[in-house]
């Protein structure tokens, strides 16, 4: 039985606030320098050191790959409990570490969920609790179902069963042994400065877990490293799995080999799940890249199961928040059908014959007849049949219109790039495939897509004319030149054999890109960069068989946290840190007596404030507000330093301060003050900040 669903959590976090300041100003919040500041006359003169902002956070976000400094982190750790005596339910501890930068925390749970007991946590509503601050480590332990079934909306999951009835079950647990979702739940907190977020799981006793999926009973563990990613097969006890557990493993690896598109999780958990449940899908795909596929799976078919969970796990633009719209939900198995055929052919898994005989289907009834763009005209299954044979024959078009330079690949690599910026409409798909391939190409896609017209599949001939043609080799990777923020050189070292630099929160980062066509064929470039697996930036272009070139992505960290920078084959560990980063252990001026209108030099010794890079934006102050913005980056044990001009027109005693530290300018000659005479720094600052928070999610997808 096929069953597709999505499975979506809704959060938010769209708050304005007001940070009041003195004279002594400390780092400001990044991401709010320039733009929120407000002139001097306007300021308020009282003090408020109750400053906060609200975030929220729904679903999973895992920082696995790095550890990041508690103070800098709100971290949660949901640690699962089997209870074979319970078949049905299982246990789940939720611990959350708040750091000092949070004042308030509220833990919303999925309303499945029962709760046994809590520490520091205190109900407020149905399914809503918020922390007393009688601990820095609040919990609570939960009994939650486990047997989930295709038909039920779990926590606003939108899910089609595509028979039709009962789709059988999607998770469930025997008792024995279980295949269990990871209990979800949205976190809103205040914070007085920008603060990272981290969920990890773990299975206490037999078992394993991604962070998304877990499995509950004994279970033997396969790894692989792919590339940037991480394949991890857990075969369970309770599973009879028909392939070698290394012939699965190298069939993944061909597929993230296979597809270039971005998207890649840094660890792919895959399960087994063993055969004597009432199984709904044969496979499913949840959360970042979780997957659960049936042990008697077979590799040798085009319909491959662990191939199309595979391509799932890549689609940024299917999910989890605004998703596709209606006219292109097609896409969605469409791909993940048709990729899992072709790349199952590439490797020699399956022949032409079988290949082409999979995609016919989609040109018998009942499937030709609905139209891809309008859900309600299909056939249960008419997005798995008639939709391969359509993406597919969209592939051999682009690339004989292009010569073998563009591929639908490229047109996914774009809709994955642009994943953040809202619903995936049917304009943006013939968008992209115009971009492409041009407007014949874009014709085709619109016949296929918003008719009842249907391709014909294509012959072995016409297979290799299209597929087979020598393409560009084009290499990838980090440029000889620096990176910028706020266009000022910024460093990167070798540490442990990895390149690592620090960024501040919320400033553009921008990256250099070298690219080189290095084989005998002219064609086109795609310069990605990827953070934590997923497209940030992109930029196309041409070059000749032997040329090069160098292109400036841009990235702006939006919290804290450690993320993984790639390029090509290359990656580099960029810390991205808050205020409290950095600390300002001195400040001078030089000179210390200028004439009205002369510049005089502040410069300050920055030191880290952890045992981790820091980076910040500091401001530097006079009477009159922010003189300048310098961003600031210095290595653990080291110091550095900024230097920033400012200028007086008018006789006096200035103030300048970066940070909490301060020192005195002298204009006209005037002789030396004490700090307590120089007139109006003293006064209070205000700083408008507007922040805007990134959710987390979960999401699902199933064959």
């Amino acid at each position: 039985m096929i069953v597709n669903f999505e499975y979506t959590l809704v959060c938010y976090r769209v708050v304005v606030v007001a940070l009041l300041l003195v004279a002594s100003l400390p780092v400001g919040i990044a991401g709010a320098v320039g733009s929120g500041s407000v002139a001097a006359s306007e300021r308020p003169e009282q003090i408020d050191s109750g400053v906060s902002v609200e975030r929220s956070v729904s679903g999973i976000d895992r920082s696995d790959r790095f550890a990041i400094p508690s103070s800098d982190v709100l971290q949660r750790t949901t640690t699962l409990r089997h209870l074979p005596d319970d078949p049905g339910e299982f246990e789940a501890e939720m611990t959350f570490e708040v750091p000092d930068a949070v004042t308030e925390l509220e833990v919303d749970l999925e309303s499945e969920a029962t709760v046994r007991s809590t520490d520091g946590l205190e109900a407020t509503g149905d399914g809503v609790y918020e922390w007393t601050e009688s601990t820095d480590e609040p919990s609570m332990v939960l009994t939650v179902p486990a047997n989930r079934t295709g038909d039920e909306r779990h926590q606003q999951a939108a899910v089609r069963n595509a028979s039709g009835g009962d789709a059988g079950y999607t998770f469930v647990d025997t008792g024995e042994w279980g295949v269990v979702q990871v209990p979800q739940a949205s976190l809103s907190w205040r914070e007085t400065e920008s603060v990272g977020f981290e969920s990890t799981a773990a299975v206490d006793g037999p078992g394993a877990t991604g962070g998304d999926i877990a499995v509950f009973g004994e279970v033997t563990e396969h790894e692989r490293a792919v590339d940037s990613e991480r394949h991890r097969l857990v075969v369970p006890e309770a599973a009879d799995l028909d392939e070698e557990p290394d012939d699965v493993l190298e069939t993944l690896a061909a597929g993230s080999d296979a597809l270039s598109v971005g998207e890649r999780p840094d660890e792919l958990f895959v399960v087994a799940a063993p055969t004597d449940a009432e199984w709904g899908p044969r496979g499913l795909q949840y959360g970042d890249g979780d997957v659960w596929v049936r042990a008697d799976a077979s590799l040798a078919e085009p319909d491959n199961v662990w191939l199309h969970e595979y391509v799932h796990a890549r689609q940024a633009f299917a999910g989890p928040q605004d998703g596709t719209a209606t006219e292109t939900e097609w896409l969605i198995e469409a791909q993940a059908e048709y990729y899992a055929a072709l790349i199952a052919l590439e490797k020699g898994l399956i022949e032409f014959d079988g290949f082409q005989r999979f995609l016919e289907r989609g040109e018998q009834s009942p499937y030709a007849a609905g139209v891809l763009a309008e859900p309600e005209s299909w056939d249960a299954e008419t997005d798995y049949v008639k939709g391969p044979l359509v993406y597919g024959e969209l592939d051999r078009q682009l690339r004989l219109e292009t010569d073998g330079d563009r591929m639908l690949e490229d047109v996914f690599r774009e809709l994955n790039a642009r994943s953040d910026k809202g619903t995936v409409t049917a304009v943006d798909f013939l968008e992209a495939v115009e971009n492409a391939g041009g407007t014949a190409v874009k014709e085709r896609a619109e016949r296929y897509t918003r008719t009842k017209a249907v391709p014909s599949v294509w012959e072995r001939s016409e297979h290799e004319v299209a597929f087979d043609q020598p393409v560009a080799t084009v290499e990838y990777g980090f440029g000889a030149e620096p990176i910028e923020v706020e266009d000022d050189s910024w460093e990167r070292w070798e540490r442990d054999d990895e390149t690592v630099t620090a960024v501040p929160v919320g400033e553009p980062v921008t990256v250099p890109v070298d690219v080189e066509n290095a084989g005998d064929w002219n064609g086109t470039y795609d310069a990605t960069l990827h953070v934590d697996g997923s497209v940030v930036d992109h930029v196309e272009g041409f070059l000749a068989a032997g040329d090069r070139t160098t292109e400036r992505l841009e990235w702006t960290p939006t919290e804290q946290g450690v993320s993984e920078l790639r390029v090509g084959d290359e990656t580099a560990t960029a810390f991205a840190r808050g205020p409290s980063s950095v600390t300002v252990t001195d400040l001078d001026v030089e000179p210390e007596d200028a004439d009205p209108g002369e510049s005089v030099t502040a410069t300050a010794t920055v030191e880290a404030a952890t045992d981790r890079p820091g980076a910040a934006v500091l401001e530097v102050r006079t009477p009159e507000g922010v003189a300048a913005e310098e961003p600031v980056l210095v290595r653990p044990g080291e110091t550095a330093t900024l230097e920033s001009d400012v200028a007086f027109d008018d006789d006096g005693y200035y103030e300048v301060a970066v940070a909490d530290r301060t020192t005195t300018v002298s204009v006209g000659g005037l002789p030396a003050a004490e700090l307590e005479d120089v007139p109006g720094f003293g006064a209070v600052a205000t700083v408008i900040v507007l922040l805007v928070v990134t959710a987390f999610a979960a999401r699902r997808r199933e064959d």
